[in-house]
């Protein structure tokens, strides 16, 4: 690795573009990838994503944070 005395305005924008590159995608990657869902947790997404198909509501987002006590 060249010191940063003999690095080039090119050499310095390629480590830091790269650095930021590599920060990036370990902030957007899914922490869940490779996870298995529990049981109960797949049948009740099975559960809502039927009730959505057929027309039906669920939860505001807004209620369930203010059933969580948070601002919205």
């Amino acid at each position: 690795m060249k010191r940063l005395s003999r690095m080039t305005a090119e050499d310095l924008r390629q480590i830091v573009e790269e650095a930021v590159e590599r920060k990036l995608y370990e902030i957007v990657q899914d922490p869940d990838t490779g996870l298995k869902l529990r049981p109960e947790i797949r049948k009740r997404l099975r559960s809502t994503l039927k009730s959505e198909r057929k027309g039906q509501k669920g939860v505001p987002a807004a209620q369930v944070a203010k059933n969580l006590g948070l601002r919205w």
